[in-house]
């Protein structure tokens, strides 16, 4: 019988700080700004990425002093996939939360990196500006994809 990997016997709290990382799907949209609509709360995701995100490899550029060249940069963490309703519903952090099966794509299901972006569920190619390239608050309207999960 074949072992079953991490993510199916575990639960995220007793996952190792390398099983968590792997779990990362790669897919950047974390990184990319988000903005909430004051009057609905409604949230919606822009092209306007993180300064350190590789719009190519969907990968920090510098992801060990991320926070602290970037102070608002979250640390994911449980209590975060938890609760914020920004996280895609293809994070693989939520799926395994749910108890559901990471997708064909995720590449600890298909042991290729670039699946995930073969299957366009990343940033890639939707950043069209990263956050230190605008002038003020009010560009980042110009740049909204759609709301987040819908």
């Amino acid at each position: 019988m074949d072992k079953l990997p991490f993510y199916k016997t575990k639960l995220l709290e007793q996952m190792t700080p390398e099983e968590w990382e792997s779990l990362c799907d790669g897919c950047g949209l974390c990184c990319l700004q988000k903005l909430e609509d004051e009057d609905t709360g409604d949230i919606y995701v822009t092209s306007v990425a993180c300064r350190l995100l590789d719009a190519k490899t969907c990968q920090c550029s510098d992801y060990q002093n991320r926070k602290s060249i970037v102070p608002d940069c979250l640390y994911l963490d449980i209590e975060m996939v938890r609760s914020v309703r920004w996280l895609p519903e293809t994070c693989a952090y939520k799926l395994v939360d749910e108890g559901k099966d990471l997708p064909s794509w995720h590449h600890l299901v298909s042991h290729d990196k670039e699946s995930v972006h073969k299957a366009h569920i990343s940033a890639r190619d939707k950043i069209l500006v990263h956050e230190d390239d605008l002038n003020s608050d009010e560009d980042y309207l110009d740049y909204i994809i759609g709301p987040i999960n819908g």
